[in-house]
């Protein structure tokens, strides 16, 4: 299963954008090698961190709401 995410509207300079999908792939990977995969809503934050929506701070607090 490919999981590139498609980015509208970035508001980072390319290099930024292309960082923030690396990690977040990474982050993909790591949950998936552990047997699980990520929900709709936290792709949806991790897209809004990848164009610029929302820096480190933001995404991380952004996640751990859906979860309190």
């Amino acid at each position: 299963m490919n999981v590139q995410r498609q980015i509208k509207a970035p508001s980072l300079g390319a290099e930024e954008q292309t960082l923030r999908l690396e990690a977040v792939n990474f982050a993909r990977g790591s949950v998936r090698f552990e047997g699980f995969t990520l929900s709709p809503e936290v792709e949806a934050i991790n897209d809004r961190y990848v164009s610029g929506e929302l820096d480190s701070d933001q995404h991380v607090e952004a996640i751990k709401a859906l979860y309190l």
